[in-house]
């Protein structure tokens, strides 16, 4: 009989379900549900508006993906629920929700679901920046051994943040949350019943450490007094590495799912990193950029050092024995969506119609005609805030260079080019603090749509470029784990390592630099890095007085 593994990828607008051979890594079916609710980010669902950086989702789309894609796949493969022996879930993060005492999301509660607090906060959620601002004065002040793990600067993303916003704007709702809990936490609660939080997510973004546990009462109590059991009471349950058995199916979900009761269900993963064993990557060196609507930069490290900007460095973080370094950028994809969907004109979008291609790829094939440098344009990458090096999400977007010359795909090179000098500066901090890199691998949705995009990121980097070779890495990876909480005994695995080198797959097509290229694109970086300095590093603060005017009109 052969053995199967389903992994789910709960990304930022859909959730995909992967059902992969453990054999051969063979991805055998996949379905996508759209979430209905989608991206919450201007009006709650009763039509509460909400405020500037905000971006919540409804709980019960995460459901909907167990509902409609788990049963897709097992039926488009025609394989039997006996077959399947795993499940593992991957997801955004910090993607975070407060709980009752029965473990429903107060949002689902009628009480409070015109409240905007009471909801999920999606990821990049980012109007807890002044929280994110005091934590970050508070740590340095007291000199938190916690902070140079995180470069020194944690974002309004994590869930720190997110708790003390809910705290300061909500005290209501603070009081009546039982649990605060990652996404990809609750939905495997769902799944199994049981509560068991992923050191993954913890380690990355609730600032827990394999040795220490969370930052002390002191500190919560320094920020505010009414946090400080924060970590005993509204954080506390077990802790569990990647690859640990989270709990088994329930018969309830069984049903919902049409998988057996008692399928081995996996500890969650933050869907990036689980990105880096499904390309192939278990050992030091490697760098994995996890590409899509943002990009998280992921590298596995024999040993720890505290580097600027960088997310966090967590032991076991990604794969047992190694350091797991995190670093990223907040939009990507997200961008050159922005610009197609918001900014491309009209003539446009009725040419790559007659020629019968997408915006996107029309716009690629046109700018790829431009040689480096030869549109006279520069970006910089932060149209959602700057996660590394700087960490800040108070900082926007720029384009500089236009005239009225400037042709639409110019532009959308620029922003190409944009978050390809992002990544570099990435790069270059790690470098910088003795973190060796000897490759770079890509994944993800973007690698496999823009061949225009990846040999820019190859230009600018100076650096060959491997591909996985699956489109959905997230979900394999997610699948893998789930391989692993099944164990060998039930024809999984035993280890991550072990399921990689039976399951990753990397394309033999590599992108390779072109040395004129390159060159051009070392003095467009080095004017790059002159505007990132100055408008990211208080040279002029103008991105952030414009937020304030903004703010300040919405009330």
């Amino acid at each position: 009989m052969k053995r199967y593994a389903i992994g789910i990828d709960y990304g930022t607008e859909s959730g995909r379900a992967l059902l992969a051979d453990l054999a051969t890594g063979e991805e055998v079916a996949s379905h996508v549900t759209p979430y209905p609710h989608g991206v919450i980010d201007e009006a709650l669902p009763g039509g509460r508006r909400l405020g500037p950086d905000w971006a919540l989702q409804h709980p019960d789309d995460y459901v909907e993906v167990l509902r409609r894609s788990v049963p897709e796949v097992l039926r488009m493969a025609g394989v039997s629920p006996d077959e399947v022996i795993g499940v593992g879930i991957d997801f955004t993060a910090c993607t975070m929700m407060p709980l009752d005492k029965s473990g429903t999301p107060l949002c689902l509660r009628e009480q409070w679901r015109d409240e905007p607090h009471a909801w999920v906060k999606l990821w990049k959620h980012h109007a807890a920046q002044d929280e994110a601002d005091r934590i970050n004065e508070i740590a340095r002040e007291r000199g938190e051994a916690f902070l140079p793990r995180y470069g020194g600067k944690l974002s309004s993303e994590w869930m720190l943040a997110k708790i003390w916003q809910i705290l300061n704007e909500a005290p209501h709702i603070y009081e009546q949350t039982d649990l605060f809990i990652e996404a990809a936490d609750w939905i495997v609660m769902q799944m199994t019943g049981e509560l068991v939080r992923s050191s993954c997510a913890a380690g990355y973004k609730a600032l827990w450490h394999k040795r220490s546990g969370f930052p002390s009462a002191d500190f919560f109590r320094a920020l505010d007094p009414r946090l400080e059991d924060l970590a005993q009471t509204k954080l506390r349950g077990p802790i569990a590495p990647l690859g640990a058995r989270a709990g088994r199916l329930t018969g309830e979900m069984a049903a919902i799912t049409g998988l057996n009761a008692g399928t081995a269900v996996a500890v969650g993963v933050i869907d990036a990193h689980a990105m880096v064993p499904a390309s192939g990557v278990v050992t030091p060196g490697k760098l994995v950029m996890a590409m899509g609507t943002s990009t998280c930069h992921l590298l596995l490290s024999d040993r720890e050092v505290h580097a600027e900007g960088i997310c966090g460095v967590v032991e076991d973080g990604i794969v047992a024995g190694c350091y797991g370094y995190e670093a990223g950028q907040s939009a990507v994809g997200d961008i050159f969506a922005w610009y197609v969907e918001q900014a491309v004109p009209q003539y446009v979008k009725d040419k790559a119609q007659r020629e019968g291609i997408g915006v996107h790829e029309w716009l690629e094939r046109q700018a790829a005609k431009y040689r480096p440098g030869e549109s006279g344009l520069l970006a910089l990458d932060w149209w959602n805030g700057n996660r590394s090096v700087l960490m800040d999400a108070n900082v926007s977007g720029l384009l500089l260079g236009c005239t009225l010359q400037t042709k639409p795909e110019e532009i959308y090179r620029a922003l190409l080019e944009a978050t390809a000098f992002g990544t570099r500066r990435i790069i270059e901090a790690f470098a910088d603090s003795g973190v060796e890199i000897s490759e770079l691998y890509a994944c993800g949705g973007l690698p496999q749509k823009n061949r225009l995009l990846m040999q820019i990121y190859a230009d600018v980097t100076g650096r060959e470029i491997k591909i996985a070779d699956s489109v959905q890495t997230a979900a394999l990876g997610a699948a893998m784990f789930g391989a692993v909480a099944a164990g060998s005994a039930a024809g999984g695995y035993d280890s991550i390592v072990e399921a990689a080198d039976h399951m990753a797959r990397v394309r033999k097509e590599t992108f390779k630099p072109i040395p004129a290229h390159t060159e051009v694109y070392e003095q467009l970086y080095r004017e790059y890095v002159a505007l990132h300095d100055y408008f990211g590093r208080g040279g002029n603060d103008v991105m952030k007085r414009l937020k304030a005017i903004r703010a300040g009109l919405n009330g």
